[in-house]
């Protein structure tokens, strides 16, 4: 673990799990200790997480960049990259950490070898910009949606849940300074769903995208949606499955992730042929 520094004076935390020169990058507000990240560095990856700027370890923002929240956020993804000297790398992302790999796929296409996408969206421009985070900070909401279906009948889930909630709820209270930070969603700077998709679309890298038939934010529909502008994807989607997928069922996920980060090593492709 460690800190970088960017070229406007930021400094920003991140940790890295396993070794080799297998990387994968992802970036979000912060990183659930027993997730998909760790468990990929078992399974031989060198894994980094970057704590994005704005967010405690990282240095606080006081500026509002507008619709280029995550533009910034791909940029700082990119810092890490050339400071560690990674000319190319994996992604990896959930939620809002997927938002920063579509900026980042779409701004640096020659970096990213492939994007394992979980729970990615991207909104619909016509629902609006504001993220959940930022109106239940603001109290416009006094509670999200429900994130997950209730588990029937599996204890291991339930338990795994329990301590997520947990975990969650004994982290400190945010800075006064973080709470003000509205990232907005992805993609935000082109105003139109139609533009999204065109955007989408110009997308060349290999993309898995994974999520649960249940999840109130990275809707089915918007998944389909998103797979079917990308050239080169394969979509994964569960049952009795929510937004929290990637913790619910960790390993599961992991073997697709890591399925798919083989085959795209091996060929460049998203998919692998059998015996001819």
């Amino acid at each position: 673990m460690g800190f970088i520094e960017t070229k406007d004076g930021y400094r920003l935390f991140y940790e890295e799990f396993g070794e080799g020169d297998k990387a994968v990058i992802s970036a979000q507000v912060g990183f659930y200790p027993k997730g998909m990240h760790q468990e990929l560095a078992k399974r031989g990856y060198h894994v980094y997480c970057l704590t994005l700027r704005g967010f405690a370890p990282s240095s606080y923002v006081e500026e509002d960049y507008g619709d280029s929240w995550y533009d910034v956020f791909a940029q700082d993804v990119i810092c890490l990259a050339d400071t560690l000297g990674l000319e190319r790398f994996f992604y990896m992302g959930a939620s809002h950490g997927a938002g920063v790999g579509w900026h980042t796929v779409l701004n640096y296409p020659d970096r990213v070898r492939g994007f394992v996408a979980c729970v990615p969206g991207p909104h619909s421009l016509a629902e609006g910009a504001m993220s959940y985070r930022q109106m239940l900070m603001q109290g416009i909401i006094s509670s999200p949606p429900p994130f997950n279906p209730p588990i029937d009948n599996d204890e291991g889930r339930q338990k795994r849940r329990d301590e997520r909630e947990e975990w969650l709820g004994n982290l400190p209270e945010a800075d006064p300074r973080e709470k003000k930070v509205d990232y907005g969603r992805p993609l935000m700077k082109m105003k139109t769903e139609e533009k999204l998709c065109e955007s989408l679309k110009s997308i060349r890298i290999p993309v898995l995208i994974l999520g649960g038939i249940d999840d109130p934010i990275s809707t089915p529909e918007l998944m389909i949606r998103t797979a079917k502008c990308l050239p080169h994807c394969k979509l994964v989607i569960y049952s009795n499955c929510g937004h929290d997928i990637d913790t619910d069922l960790t390993e599961e996920l992991t073997d697709e992730a890591e399925r798919f980060l083989k085959q795209v090593e091996k060929d460049g492709k998203y998919y692998s042929f059998g015996p001819l």
